[in-house]
């Protein structure tokens, strides 16, 4: 499965996370996760902090778990698709974490055959 590998970007995880939590808005109990999931985040994007210390790591971990729930969530309650999918993706790809986002984005209803899927 095709996927895009770029170094940890925590400012860029946290814009991507706050447009899951846009699209998400009217779906209060996902909204929640959404909140969740960007709670550790908006620091780096304030500082534009691109470091990779192990601090930087274990936000990366706690988000990453944080998103793959909401994946899971998102699936379950049936309210995938495309746009969202597409921003789970990009969000793992910016965990250093861009196999498993390339899996749970079709599990949040990212089409496979969207043109914003790497090939």
């Amino acid at each position: 499965m095709a996927y895009f590998q770029i170094p940890l970007n925590l400012p860029h995880a946290a814009t991507v996370a706050s447009r899951i939590l846009r699209l998400l808005q009217d779906h209060p109990e996902l909204r929640m996760q959404a909140e969740e999931l960007l709670e550790p985040l908006p620091i780096y994007q304030v500082s534009q902090d691109y470091s990779t210390t192990i601090t930087s790591y274990h936000v990366r971990d706690r988000t990453a778990e944080r998103g793959r729930k909401l994946a899971e969530s998102i699936a379950a309650a049936g309210v995938g698709r495309d746009r969202l999918g597409q921003c789970v993706r990009n969000l793992f790809e910016c965990l250093e974490l861009g196999e498993e986002g390339a899996r749970l984005g079709l599990l949040a209803g990212e089409n496979p055959d969207s043109m914003q899927r790497p090939r």
